[in-house]
Formats: structure tokens, sequence, C-alpha cells
């Protein structure tokens, strides 16, 4: 039965490569644009734990200190009971010193850890927004491949276009061209004409 379902585990999985194969083949800008909005979500996600580690050390400094301020303040009422003749005050206030300095020296290893995690991930995401702007650099390299290619296509189009015609849409165009000037040119004489002749009969 597990054989039959790792069968059709690998089945699904070529067939998903086999249409991620295509795509690619088809539209690659779009699919490299897809893996960089993926990569941009996971290096902003890091930045997010990052953020919540810092706010995490400042947790076990905060409790580090308040454990450690616990633990000096039994010590010192275990000294005025003592003095006091007060042993089962001091033998209350020295078991509880001992308690918060366990405590803060947890937390300081604790704090140590979170330290050395911290500048781990940092280092990390350094790399990884270096990797990502180098992956903007190239999809900027890619596509100024892309236009070049495409131009170079339509080019060698029109340019075959114009073999094969008599008539190619630039000789069309440039046909339409001087046709539009040679009416602007007979409009200007006409309206010329028209007022030098007016003002020949204004004057007579």
């Amino acid at each position: 039965m597990t054989n039959v379902f790792t069968r059709m585990k690998d089945s699904i999985t070529a067939d998903m490569h086999e249409v991620l194969d295509k795509k690619e083949q088809k539209n690659p800008m779009a699919l490299l644009n897809q893996y960089l909005r993926e990569s941009e979500k996971e290096t902003e996600n890091v930045r997010k734990l990052i953020e919540r580690q810092y706010k995490l050390k400042e947790e076990f400094v905060r409790e580090y200190e308040e454990a450690r301020a616990m633990a000096d303040k039994r010590s010192h009422q275990a000294t005025v009971a003592e003095n006091a003749g007060e042993m089962e005050m001091m033998e209350f206030a020295l078991m509880e010193k001992e308690a918060y300095t366990n405590r803060a020296e947890r937390l300081l290893q604790s704090k140590q850890e979170s330290d050395g995690q911290l500048q781990e991930l940092e280092r990390k995401y350094e790399e990884m927004k270096h990797k990502l702007k180098d992956m903007h650099v190239k999809r900027m390299e890619l596509m100024g491949r892309e236009n070049i290619a495409k131009a170079h296509h339509r080019i060698t189009r029109v340019s075959e276009d114009a073999a094969d015609k008599p008539y190619s849409r630039f000789s069309e165009l440039d046909r339409h061209m001087e046709k539009l000037e040679q009416q602007i040119h007979r409009s200007y004489q006409q309206s010329t004409f028209d007022s030098e002749m007016a003002k020949l009969e204004k004057r007579q």
C-alpha cells in the first residue's frame, strides 16, 4: 500500500515539474518574478523573527536584572534576620536568595545563547539580502537580454516583410507622408494666393 502511495506521489511530483518546466519555457521572466516574490517574502519573515529575538533578548535582560536584584535583597535580609536572631526568617531569606541566584544564572546563560543565535540570524539575514539584491540585478540583466532579443526578432521580421513584398509598411508610410506634405503645400499656396488676391482687390 505504501509503495502505491509513493508511486502516486512521485508521479504527481513529476507532473508538477513538467508543468513548471513548460511554464518556464513559455514565460521564463514570469517564473523568475515569482521566485523573487517568494524570496522577498522569506527575507521579510526572517526580519520579523530577528525583531522578535531582540524583544526576547530584552526580556531576558529584564528578568535577569530582576532576579539578581531579588537575590541581593534576600541576601541582605538574611544578614538582618541573623543579626536579630530570627533563624527561621534567615533560613527563608537564604532559600529565596538561592532560588533567585539560580534563576539569574539560568537567565544569564539563556541571554548569552540568545545573543549568539541573534548574531547568527543577523549574519544569515544580511546574506539573504545580498542574494536577493543579486537576484534583482540578474533579473534586470535578463530583462535587458530579453528586450534585445525581441527587438532583433521584430527587426528581422520587418526586414523579411520588406524583402518579400514589393511595398513594405515603411514604403507605404513614406508615400502617405509625401502625399500629406503635398496636400499641406497646396493648401498653403492656395491660402497665400487667396490672401494676396484679397489685398489686390481691396487696393483696386
